[in-house]
């Protein structure tokens, strides 16, 4: 996800693209288009999303040794950022530490992402070892690490891969580590769920939102975005091995996380 301030106000493009009726069939993709506009998306239609990424750092300080060896035989501490969009949490843990400090990993499946990433990463924090990789993280193979960063990713991803990709990070995690999971969730009561949807809209229409731009993207989200319940998320997260996760932030129906190896 596209950190706050990794562009000047003045050069992020205004999120136009459901200001005019698409077609039905249509779905949503981070391409191109996502990209020029994603700073501006993220902060109008994802409540809390700056607090979430102010709080990695400070769970990176508490929970990040430095187990590995660098290169230069330095101990350092590795992090992946999965499904890491256009590097926001990469670029939030390159502010707050030094470069010898961290090794960041960086995956997105998106081209257009990670190519807008790497030069956003790049032309702020040159000195830091931060890897973008463009590739599905349900297919790459998780070096030992300390931390693991899942910002509104496992949403996107097949209901039935979702245990496999948190099999992975569990194995990975050195003991003492930590997973945040962030996601967008629905309420088992229909009745609870019907009005953090409809304040959520009102979230958005507060942020500048047409009732067309938010009929639209709801539309592209279909089958393409699919949520779980907060008690599916740890439900989850006990299947494949943390025994001690809890939710430390919510905001209507969007949450975070944390569960400890």
């Amino acid at each position: 996800m596209s950190h706050p301030m990794s562009q000047k106000p003045d050069t992020i493009k205004h999120d136009t693209l459901f200001t005019t009726p698409l077609d039905k069939a249509a779905r949503f993709s981070f391409d191109e288009q996502v990209v020029a506009c994603f700073p501006d998306m993220i902060r109008r239609s994802v409540p809390g999303y700056g607090q979430v990424l102010a709080m990695l750092p400070i769970f990176a300080r508490r929970h990040c040794k430095y187990r590995q060896q660098g290169d230069n035989g330095q101990r350092v501490s590795r992090i992946y950022d999965l499904g890491c969009s256009l590097g926001a949490a990469s670029m939030t843990l390159a502010g707050e530490f030094e470069p010898q400090d961290l090794q960041i990993k960086a995956i997105d499946i998106s081209p257009a992402m990670t190519s807008e990433a790497t030069t956003l990463l790049n032309d702020n924090y040159p000195k830091h070892d931060i890897e973008v990789i463009t590739a599905d993280i349900r297919d790459i193979e998780l070096e030992p690490c300390d931390m693991v960063i899942l910002n509104l990713t496992l949403q996107f991803l097949p209901a039935a891969d979702r245990v496999a990709v948190l099999e992975k990070i569990y194995g990975a995690l050195s003991e003492g580590g930590i997973l945040v999971l962030t996601e967008k969730t629905h309420a088992f009561d229909e009745q609870y769920d019907a009005w953090l949807v409809e304040r959520y809209y009102d979230f958005k229409r507060a942020n500048g939102y047409t009732e067309m731009e938010i009929s639209g993207k709801r539309n592209a989200l279909e089958n393409v975005l699919i949520t779980d319940t907060l008690d599916e998320h740890h439900a989850r997260l006990s299947d494949v091995g943390f025994q001690r996760h809890l939710t430390w932030f919510q905001f209507l129906n969007f949450i975070s996380i944390v569960a400890f190896k």
